[in-house]
């Protein structure tokens, strides 16, 4: 009697939550003016204004790349491998995306399409102020699922190719049941709820200095919205789905250590993807790696097989990576089937 008395109040308490209290997203306004690139800044359609960094090579680039990066991260995650690119000649841009960083709304959500909507204006406005240079967009994990679903259909045709960094692929699928279920009650019933993840023994990286450093940075997000936490579950659902369909000449990293975006989830990409050959897609497992590949100790082979694979596109696109990252055997769905 009391287990079904219990259960019939958390159901009553989830219905009376849900009721007043939705999962918050804050999209991006109606359009006033066309996109435009500033010094410092993309400023958006609805004239939002997303804070950009640059690191420009001495001369014409030889190549471009426009970044993404991750979740509760912002731009600056980017500074050490585009430094050491512009070295080899790669101009590289960065924003802060919608809800991190410096740009408007820090902490809310703004939904798949907002997030996909300000990457595609960025491309093409990076692109036409680099004109007749090879653009290729990167994305690390939450911005890999953000170019996921850009990439398909036909969207940024300026793009020479994009680089997938851990790709933030972690959907419902591969979530338990109760994982599932507590993540649906909670945003429904407290979603404004915002707090530091529990300790779980998961690292995002070996490079111990560097997470110190990020734990002391003002602009990287500490305390996380569990709405927050829904639509980037979301967002890596759209990304799965969106798999099949993209079928852009990409370079996909992964690290063998990575528990963020562990083995399944990776899988399962890989197995949606349709077929291409080496030439105009590669995966690289990098056996040391976390899941953040280019700012872990052993970061440079990840970054020296980026700028090498950007290089070589037009002259030699099935030349090997120099770390040989991409002859290692890429994660597989267990038994075949997904989860």
């Amino acid at each position: 009697m009391i287990p079904r008395l219990l259960r019939g109040a958390i159901l009553a308490l989830a219905v009376l939550g849900v009721a007043a209290c939705m999962p918050t997203v804050a999209p991006m306004g109606p359009p006033v003016a066309a996109p435009r690139l500033e010094a410092d800044r993309i400023v958006a359609a609805d004239a939002a204004e997303l804070p950009l960094r640059r690191w420009l090579p001495e001369g014409e680039p030889r190549a471009v790349i426009l970044a993404l990066h991750g979740f509760n991260d912002y731009s600056n995650a980017i500074a050490e491998p585009a430094a050491e690119w512009a070295k080899r000649g790669i101009a590289t841009y960065a924003y802060d995306q919608r809800g991190f960083g410096a740009a408007p709304r820090r902490g809310l959500w703004p939904g798949t399409a907002t997030l996909v909507a300000d990457a595609e204006a960025a491309a093409a406005l990076i692109a036409r102020r680099h004109p007749n240079v090879p653009l290729f967009l990167f994305g690390e994990s939450m911005g890999g699922a953000v170019l996921l679903v850009a990439g398909t259909e036909g969207r940024m045709p300026e793009a020479a190719g994009f680089i997938l960094a851990a790709p933030a692929v972690r959907g419902r699928e591969t979530l338990d049941v109760f994982a599932r279920v507590g993540l649906w009650v909670f945003s429904h019933t407290v979603p404004w709820l915002a707090g530091r993840p529990p300790p779980t023994g998961i690292r995002p990286s070996d490079n111990i200095e560097m997470l110190r450093a990020l734990a002391r940075d003002p602009l990287v997000i500490k305390e996380t919205r569990i709405d927050a936490v829904k639509g980037l579950v979301d967002l890596m659902d759209d990304a799965l789905a969106a798999a099949p369909r993209f079928a852009r000449p990409a370079l996909i990293l992964i690290g063998a250590r990575d528990d963020l975006i562990p083995d399944t989830p990776s899988a399962l990409l890989l197995e949606r993807l349709p077929p291409a050959p080496t030439a105009r897609r590669r995966v690289a497992i990098y056996a040391n790696g976390y899941h953040m590949l280019l700012r872990d100790l052993d970061a440079g082979a990840v970054r020296g097989d980026v700028a090498d694979w950007v290089l070589s596109r037009e002259s030699d696109p099935a030349r090997p990576l120099p770390s040989g990252a991409d002859r290692a055997r890429p994660p597989a769905v267990a038994g075949g089937k997904t989860p």
